[in-house]
């Protein structure tokens, strides 16, 4: 192992937790009736956002939020949204990553969450694990209190991972190591740009993450 300090940063969706989280996020805080209408009403972008991905799959999301989320008082939802994410993770973590994340806590490293979900409730789940920062999608809040159901900024995905999780390092890690662990095609560009990119998918060589090394083969060379 490196004598450079150490950041693992972990995906949140399908990495720390079973499945996808923002489906039923929505529906927690805008109810399934109406999360149900706004996907029917945005379905064209999300067919668009699952074949072509890129913008467009920020494109969808947003629109979808704004369908869900908008005129929201931002303090209540925010306590909501934050129960939730406890719930959420408690019911669907995955063991076998948690054990990870410890093994590089208790070897002093730094521990970073990184998602393209919503901060509002990702945040939460990371103090639940103590992680050291959350790195994820900002809502945008409108002068009257209230979700505009947009952006604040870009949505945290691809190349956006990798940008606002450096900057944290910049100035709280400079010149570490990164690990970084991921389950899907999302997080390519981040496990390319660590120094040490682990595939805790399900479908291993099967998958988009084929080419890293995968959970089990890593263990040891953290110590």
């Amino acid at each position: 192992m490196s004598e450079r300090p150490v950041v693992a940063a972990f995906d949140f969706d399908g990495t720390l937790t079973e499945g996808g989280s923002v489906w039923s996020f929505l529906a927690d805080m805008a109810g399934p009736g109406r999360t149900a209408r706004a996907a029917l009403w945005v379905a064209p972008r999300l067919v668009a956002a699952a074949v072509l991905g890129g913008h467009w799959a920020d494109d969808a999301k947003e629109a979808l939020f704004r369908r869900t989320l908008a005129g929201a008082d931002a303090t209540a939802l925010a306590d909501r949204a934050a129960a939730f994410g406890r719930r959420h993770y408690g019911a669907r973590q995955r063991s076998d990553v948690r054990g990870r994340l410890e093994q590089h806590r208790r070897q002093g490293h730094r521990i970073v969450v990184v998602s393209a979900s919503p901060e509002l409730y990702v945040r939460a789940a990371g103090e639940e694990l103590g992680v050291d920062t959350v790195v994820a999608t900002r809502l945008a809040v409108g002068p009257d209190g209230r979700l505009t159901g947009g952006y604040n900024g870009r949505n945290c995905r691809g190349q956006q991972k990798i940008d606002r999780l450096r900057a944290w390092m910049n100035e709280q890690a400079p010149g570490a190591e990164l690990w970084a662990y991921g389950n899907s095609a999302g997080d390519l560009r981040l496990l390319h740009a660590a120094d040490v990119g682990v595939d805790v998918g399900k479908l291993g060589r099967l998958g988009r993450l084929r080419a890293f090394r995968r959970l089990r083969d890593t263990a040891e060379l953290i110590g």
